[in-house]
C-alpha cells in the first residue's frame, strides 16, 4: 500500500506592509481593515489574517463610555494602541489620531504621530478631515510616518457637516470629496478611507487614485472595507449605523450569562465544590481546634458519626 503523501504545512503568514496593500490593489484582492482597541480582538483578528488593525478612537466610546469620539483623549488612544501592539504580529498597525492631536500645527502633528510610533510601536496613522488638513498630514508623511487620509463623514467635524449624514449625494459635494482625497494623496497619503460617502464617490476614487481606497459605509466598489469591531457584535446598543452589519448579537448572550451568574450566587450554587479548595480533614480538625471553632468541630463530629 502506497504511503500517504506528506501534508503540506501552511505557509507562515508574512507581515503586512504598505507594499502588501499595493500588491493586493493591483491583483484586485479586497483589503480588510478592522477598528480594534483591545488585546484579545487584536490576537484573534491578527491570527485570522486581518490586513489592517486600526486603533480607532471609537474605542473610547465602547470601552470608556464617551458619547462621541471628540471626547476621547490622546492618552486613552495611546492605551488602546499599546494593547493592539501587544496582541498583533502581522497586521499593519494603524492609529486613528484623536481630536485636536494634529490640527494646530505641523509641529504638533509630527510630535504626536511620533509619540504613537515611539511609545506604542504604531506603523501608520489615520487622519480624518479635508484638504485644509493636508499641510499638517504632509508634515507627518515627510517625517517618515505613513498616513491614511479619512474623508466623508468625519466625526470630529459633525457640527460643520450638519450631523451624521451621508456625504457626496450632490455633484458639488462629490466633487469636493474628490478634491479632498486628491489633496491627501498629493500630501503623500498611502491610502484613502471613505466614510459614509455615496458608493459612486468611492468607486470613482478607486478607479482614479494610485493608492488603495477603503470603504466604511461607502459601498463595495473600493479596494477594501473597514468596519468597527464592536459593530460586528452589537456592543454599542445606543445606535446601529445603517452601514454596519451585526454578525452576532452578543448583548442577549452577555445578559443571559450575567443573569445566570447572579442567580447561582444568590442560590449558593456558585462557587460549587469543583470551583472550591478545601483543607484536608486532619488539617481542618487541627485548625478548628486551634481556633476553638466549635461550630466546625461539631460539623466534623457529625460527619464522623454518619460515616
Amino acid at each position: 500500500m502506497a504511503e500517504p503523501a506528506p501534508r503540506k504545512e501552511a505557509a507562515p503568514r508574512r507581515k503586512v506592509t504598505i507594499n502588501t496593500l499595493m500588491a493586493k490593489m493591483r491583483r484586485g484582492e479586497q483589503i480588510t481593515q478592522l477598528a480594534a482597541y483591545d488585546y484579545r480582538t487584536a490576537v484573534v483578528s491578527d491570527r485570522l489574517g486581518m490586513d489592517i488593525l486600526c486603533v480607532s478612537d471609537t474605542g473610547g466610546m465602547i470601552l470608556f463610555g464617551h458619547q462621541s469620539t471628540v471626547a476621547v483623549s490622546f492618552d486613552e488612544v495611546m492605551m488602546m494602541a499599546k494593547a493592539i501592539d501587544r496582541g498583533s504580529k502581522y497586521g499593519l498597525r494603524m492609529v486613528d489620531m484623536p481630536y485636536w492631536s494634529f490640527h494646530v500645527s505641523k509641529e504638533q502633528a509630527v510630535a504626536n504621530a511620533g509619540r504613537f510610533v515611539h511609545e506604542a510601536n504604531a506603523e501608520v496613522m489615520k487622519c480624518e478631515g479635508n484638504r485644509h488638513h493636508a499641510k499638517n498630514i504632509e508634515a507627518i508623511v515627510q517625517a517618515g510616518i505613513p498616513v491614511q487620509g479619512h474623508i466623508g463623514i468625519t466625526p470630529m467635524r459633525m457640527p460643520q457637516l450638519g450631523g451624521f449624514v451621508a456625504q457626496g449625494k450632490t455633484a458639488q459635494r462629490a466633487t469636493e470629496l474628490v478634491d479632498d482625497a486628491k489633496a491627501f494623496v498629493d500630501a503623500g497619503c498611502f491610502s484613502i478611507l471613505c466614510e459614509v460617502t455615496t458608493s459612486e464617490v468611492a468607486e470613482y476614487l478607486a478607479q482614479t487614485l494610485p493608492v488603495p481606497v477603503i470603504s466604511l459605509g461607502a459601498g463595495n466598489c473600493a479596494h477594501g472595507v473597514h468596519i468597527i469591531s464592536s459593530d460586528l457584535f452589537h456592543l454599542w446598543e445606543e445606535h446601529v449605523p445603517r452601514h454596519s452589519r451585526i454578525y452576532t448579537d452578543l448583548i442577549p448572550i452577555i445578559e443571559d450569562v450575567i443573569s445566570r451568574y447572579m442567580a447561582d450566587v444568590r442560590s449558593r450554587n456558585y462557587p460549587g465544590p469543583k470551583e472550591t479548595v478545601f483543607m484536608e480533614p486532619e488539617e481542618l480538625t487541627k485548625f478548628a481546634k486551634d481556633m476553638k471553632w466549635e461550630k466546625k468541630l461539631d460539623e466534623i463530629g457529625a460527619l464522623k458519626q454518619s460515616a
